[in-house]
Order: structure tokens, then C-alpha cells, then sequence
């Protein structure tokens, strides 16, 4: 095990592996929406969605913690606090299949975005296939790459970012000013109601986990970069709404397909709708190039348990799980192309995800309650403070997250039928495969001992030649 103080990453990166996942063009779109639904009281909806996922944030710091070695990070916290049906479960459907189908339609948006702004003569799926190659390079070149250009443009977008919106919220752009109510709604309901579209802006902190072991100093650096990362988009986000408010009719924001474009043009012309496309890129380079290490990194946690075949734990010289980067950026490349680049259904697809997200983080609450209990003594570099009252609050702060993921009472119930559909489909597939594959009691937990063994290839190499996992 390498020492700390030759570990190549510090804070600067476990803050922006966090951003970068949360700052993507997705949320680009809901931050418009919602700011258009809501007025500025969209801030105090943001405000509650960062308070919850603090909570969680703070829950998973504490799990790391506790395995500060495990590969695939709520993998292996699930699977020895609740057991591998659950742990299946919030892994393939809230990580696997999510981010992939997310990260394909947002590849597909970005392309589409590049060709009507930029005018080239080039074809829409071409811009996120060259991102994409660049992004699984650096990945394949090991954790140093792939950190180094993640800082590069997470904080660059947070620059962008900062800076466009205060040009907006201090009335300095060449557009002209609109004169509108600060809030759309005044009532508290309406705040409640925008906190599920607020919440998938802070969604994804926890990214920077499976990188913890690459990190100096990680039982401060993890849950501090976390928090710093979340209070960074708060404060970002929020004064791009007031940005938004001095520049865009609210209900012409709520409207568009593409509403921080919109805001750029507004703002500043015709270089203000460059310069927001240039914002697309970062943001979507940066969410790209999170969600291939981290899927990759957390796939690469499965195989160790037996959850995903072996081969996708195979690492090229520089360590990198080779396999599974490649199978994350075609599989994203294929979505992207079968979309066609329509952004029709992206706010629905949004909301579903963010559900069966949140659902995970209801998960590693649950784990933390779980395993304080079951091991209390247990060395822990870092402790949630307050006894159960952040993870219990977190759990029931998220139950109010997803009850709440959106003000369409119609388009609400239809989150909730296809969330609960996903779910019961991946229960059926998982139980199939843990009675096929793993040979293991579907609910009890593994001890954590035994999860740790799991980190060496000789575990899964003398379960296969004993014939217990095959």
C-alpha cells in the first residue's frame, strides 16, 4: 500500500471529481427550468436539497471511513450492511443503467447543442465521440490523467459559471434588463415543490469514493471535498438564478429546451451563446469524464464481489481497469447515437434517475445505522456527528426529496410507476443472479472481514476453484 504522502491526489481534486459528475448538462437544464418555475425562491428550494444531501454526503464519508479500502465504495458498504439483493439492486439500477443512459442523452444533447450554435459543418454525434475518445485516454492513463483533467475543467466551469451569472445578477450585460417579479411564488407549498427539481443538482458528490484511495490525507480530504463541492454549486447555481431573473422572462425559461443558451443570448448576444456553449462543453466533459472513472471504478468493485463478470476487473500497466472504461464509453456512445439527439423526453428521464439515485442514498444511510450498531467499536477516521440524527434525517429528508420530484401531481405518479417498475425488474434480475453467480443468502450481510478479503484476486480465484462462484 502506498504511503500517504506519495499519494498522487489532494483535496483540489476530491473537490472538483465531486463537481464534476453534479455540473452536467442535465443540470444546466434543470437549474433553468426550476429557476423558471419558481422565481428566486428556487434558491430556498436549492438551500433544502443541500442541506439533505449533506446528510447523505456526510453518511457516505463515514462508510469510507470505515472501509477506506474498497474498491467499488457503496458496493461493498451495502453488501456487508444489508446484503447483496440490495446492494445489486441500487448499484446496476441506480449507478450502472442510469448514468449510462443519462450520460448517452447528454452526449447526444451536447452534439446537438455544438452544431446549431457553432454552425460547422460537422455531424452532431461527432463532438461527443471526440470527447469521449479524449476522456477514455486520460482514463486509461491511470488516476493522474484522469484527475488532472478534471480540475482543469471543473474549475473552469465554476469560473464560466461565477462569472456569467454575476454579469447577470449585477445587471452588466449588453442585452436588455426585464422587469418581472423576483419570485413566481410566494407560498411555501411552491418552495416544497420545487426541492425534488432542486435536487438533482447536488446528486453525484460521492464520486470522488472510489478515487479515496489514490487521495493524501483521505479521512479529512473526502468529506471535506464533498461538503466544499456542494456549497460550491450552491453558491454558483444561485447567483446564476439571479443572473437568470434580470435577464429571461421567467416563463420563457421554464420553457426551453435549453435554457442557460437562452440566458447567454439574452445576456451578452450572440458571444454570450458561444460562450454558454463553451460552458456545455466543460460541463459536459466533466460529467463525462467522472462517470466513465467512476462507473469504471465501481464496476471494477463488483467483479470483487461476484456481481459483474470478472473480466471488467482486468487493469492495463498503469492500473486502470481497462475493460470496464471501454465498456462505459461505448455503451455511452451507443445511447448517444440511438437517441438521435432529441432532448423531448430529458426532464422525465431526469426525475426517474434522480429517484432511483436517492433511493441509493436512503441505502447508505440505512448501511450506516446498520453497521454502527452491528459493529460499534469498530475504527472509524471519521464520524457523522449527532448520533442517528443525520442518517435518520437524511433518510426521511430523501423520502421527502422523492415524494416531492415534481409540482405535475400526473407527471409525479408516472416518476413513481416507472421507478417502482425499474426497481422490481432489476429485484427479479438480481435475485437470479445472486442464486446463479454469488451462492449467497440474498438479505444477510457479509461480514465486513470477509468484504475486505473480496479486494484479492486470490478470494474470487479459490471461490471458483472451489466451485462456489463461477
Amino acid at each position: 500500500m502506498a504511503r500517504d504522502e506519495d499519494k498522487p491526489l489532494g483535496l483540489r481534486n476530491v473537490v472538483s471529481v465531486s463537481m464534476g459528475l453534479i455540473v452536467s448538462m442535465s443540470c444546466l437544464v434543470s437549474l433553468g427550468q426550476g429557476a423558471g418555475e419558481a422565481g428566486t425562491m428556487f434558491i430556498p428550494a436549492m438551500a433544502i436539497a443541500l442541506v439533505l444531501n449533506l446528510c447523505s454526503a456526510a453518511c457516505m464519508a463515514e462508510l469510507n471511513s470505515l472501509m477506506p479500502n474498497a474498491t467499488g465504495g457503496l458496493v461493498q458498504y451495502t453488501l456487508a450492511g444489508l446484503g447483496p439483493l440490495p446492494t445489486l439492486v441500487a448499484m446496476v439500477g441506480g449507478y450502472l443503467v442510469c448514468n449510462i443512459l443519462c450520460g448517452g442523452v447528454e452526449a447526444a444533447i451536447f452534439g446537438s447543442v455544438m452544431t446549431e450554435t457553432l454552425h460547422l459543418p460537422i455531424p452532431a454525434a461527432v463532438w461527443p465521440t471526440v470527447v469521449s475518445i479524449v476522456i477514455a485516454v486520460c482514463a486509461l492513463l491511470g488516476v493522474d490523467a484522469f484527475a488532472k483533467l478534471q480540475d482543469l475543467v471543473s474549475y473552469l466551469l465554476l469560473a464560466s459559471m461565477i462569472a456569467i451569472g454575476l454579469i447577470g445578477a449585477c445587471k452588466l450585460g449588453t442585452g436588455a434588463v426585464v422587469h418581472q417579479q423576483a419570485a413566481v411564488a410566494t407560498d411555501p407549498a411552491s418552495v416544497v415543490a420545487a426541492v425534488g427539481t432542486a435536487s438533482w443538482l447536488f446528486v453525484g458528490a460521492e464520486y470522488c469514493i472510489p478515487i479515496s484511495k489514490d487521495v493524501r490525507n483521505a479521512k479529512r480530504n473526502i468529506p471535506l471535498g464533498m461538503i466544499l463541492s456542494l456549497v460550491l454549486i450552491f453558491v454558483m447555481d444561485s447567483i446564476v438564478v439571479l443572473g437568470f431573473g434580470n435577464y429571461v422572462p421567467w416563463a420563457e425559461l421554464s420553457k426551453s429546451a435549453t435554457p442557460h443558451l437562452l440566458y447567454g443570448e439574452n445576456l451578452l448576444g450572440s458571444f454570450g451563446k458561444v460562450w454558454m456553449c463553451v460552458v456545455s462543453a466543460l460541463a459536459f466533459t466533466g460529467s463525462q469524464n467522472s462517470t466513465v472513472n467512476g462507473l469504471s471504478q465501481i464496476t471494477d468493485g463488483m467483479t470483487k464481489v461476484n456481481m459483474m463478470p470478472h473480466f471488467f476487473a482486468r487493469k492495463n500497466r498503469h492500473g486502470a481497469p481497462a475493460v470496464a472504461i471501454l465498456f462505459v464509453t461505448v455503451s455511452i456512445c451507443v445511447i448517444a447515437f440511438l437517441s438521435g439527439g432529441t432532448s423531448d423526453s430529458i426532464s422525465f428521464m431526469i426525475l426517474v434517475v434522480t429517484v432511483l439515485w436517492l433511493v441509493s442514498y436512503i441505502l447508505a444511510d440505512l448501511d450506516v445505522l446498520v453497521l454502527r450498531r452491528r459493529f460499534p467499536k469498530a475504527p472509524r477516521a471519521f464520524r457523522v456527528p449527532g448520533g442517528p440524527v443525520i442518517p435518520v434525517a437524511g433518510i426521511v429528508g430523501t423520502i421527502f426529496m422523492i415524494a416531492n420530484i415534481s409540482s405535475d401531481p400526473a407527471e409525479a405518479r408516472m416518476v413513481w410507476l416507472v421507478s417502482l417498475v425499474t426497481l422490481a425488474v432489476l429485484g427479479v434480475y438480481s435475485l437470479f443472479w445472486i442464486r446463479r453467480k454469488m451462492h449467497m443468502p440474498a438479505l444477510k450481510p457479509v461480514p465486513i472481514p470477509q468484504v475486505l478479503a473480496m479486494e484479492n484476486d486470490l478470494y474470487y480465484t479459490i471461490r471458483r476453484r472451489r466451485g462456489i462462484w463461477r
